[in-house]
């Protein structure tokens, strides 16, 4: 596959002695890639020399100990050392250190083609804020793992695009191109490999104009870093961690709205398949009435913290913020406990005209239990919503 390849302005390439300022800064991550450090640092070089583009390489080295650095440092590459270990952390060291307006990215492993750059940064200077490349169409015969290819990469870009709707086909391809002026806006901090994610979450909360450039997939140099499910994890989990409203707002409600629906049905004495249901049914749809509306309320308090203080940004969330009050959450809750503490009143007045004898409403105990739990619950969550609404900025 060959890529045609953009014009570069004259506002990037030129004489790097008479400009004095740096365009690009090639940033490569490195971890024991004593194999490929040296190749992948001169084919940087070069592109950027041909393509006549003031720039840099920076190696940020991870920690290795098989020479890595001193064959980096000996192909051109300016180095910096990150002692954290993890694929996050070297990238950050490697973009506090950069100097370049255009931070193009690629792994030491010989995976992707350098002479790309001039492509990315092309992107970026057409007013791109953020360029991921797009290996899936171009792998390589043994490039990529049939699990990562077929498996992986699909399902975690899938769920990355239905939670935050990026439109992002290779969500984890490892060569990409960010201006260097909106890394303060990203405030990228993951240490580890779902730094990858990270960077296209925080650039879609945050509205980035970002473009996707296909590009070709190379059989790797070296050891592999990467746990295929250790990994996959990270990247799922840290997908989850940053989206409350799948974590636990639907959840919640779907747990809630079931445990209504089965509630209603028992105390209707509606037959569902053929048969009626009784009081061990009335128990399971109380429980999940209680459980969903506390999972409900935790990710309401998840929306809060990450708005206050975190600084994202959910439009379901400022709307609901917007319209309803401490006042309205204390009404709720006032009023389901109030509701509860009736129905438990009812029973206890039958109980003691039965003389304290046999309970013998059993449904409408359970009812009354789960509406006062139920009410405490929002009552005091709507209290935790407000205090963490303190750190409200206007």
């Amino acid at each position: 596959m060959a890529t045609v390849e953009h014009h570069i302005p004259a506002a990037v390439s030129g004489d790097p002695a008479a400009r004095g300022d740096l365009a690009v800064s090639v940033v490569i991550p490195c971890l024991n890639e004593a194999t490929s450090i040296a190749e992948c640092v001169g084919n940087a070089m070069r592109t950027l020399e041909e393509h006549r583009i003031p720039g840099e390489v920076v190696v940020a080295d991870n920690g290795s100990d098989d020479g890595s650095p001193e064959l980096a440092a000996r192909a051109g590459a300016r180095v910096v050392h990150e002692p954290r270990r993890g694929y996050g952390s070297a990238y950050l060291a490697g973009f506090a250190a950069a100097r370049g307006r255009y931070i193009v990215m690629a792994d030491a492993d010989l995976t992707y083609d350098f002479a790309e750059i001039p492509n990315f940064v092309a992107r970026l200077v057409e007013g791109a804020e953020m360029v991921i490349g797009d290996r899936m169409d171009h792998v390589h015969a043994g490039a990529m793992p049939w699990l990562h290819r077929y498996v992986g990469n699909p399902v975690l870009t899938g769920a990355l695009n239905v939670m935050f709707r990026t439109g992002v086909k290779d969500a984890h391809c490892g060569m990409r191109a960010v201006r260097r002026e909106v890394l303060p806006r990203l405030d990228l901090r993951a240490a580890g490999m779902e730094f990858a994610s990270e960077m296209v979450i925080r650039a879609a909360k945050i509205d980035l104009v970002i473009e996707q450039l296909p590009i070709e997939y190379h059989p790797r140099q070296g050891e592999s870093k990467l746990a295929s499910f250790r990994d996959g994890w990270r990247h799922l989990r840290f997908l989850l961690v940053h989206s409350p409203t799948h974590l636990f707002v639907i959840p919640g409600a779907t747990l809630g709205l079931a445990g209504l629906i089965i509630s209603a049905t028992v105390l209707g004495h509606i037959n569902i398949f053929g048969r009626s249901w009784d009081i061990h049914s009335l128990i399971a749809g109380a429980l999940l009435m209680i459980v969903g509306t506390q999972v409900l309320a935790l990710g309401l308090c998840a929306h809060a913290y990450g708005t206050y203080f975190m600084g994202e940004r959910d439009p379901w969330f400022d709307r609901m913020r917007a319209r309803f009050r401490l006042e309205h959450g204390l009404a709720l809750g006032g009023a389901v406990i109030a509701a509860g503490a009736v129905i438990a009143a009812v029973v206890f007045i039958r109980w003691v005209e039965r003389g304290f004898g046999r309970l013998a409403e059993e449904r409408f105990a359970i009812v009354a239990a789960a509406l006062l739990i139920i009410g405490i619950q929002v009552f005091f969550s709507s209290f935790l919503l407000s205090i963490l609404g303190l750190r409200r900025r206007g």
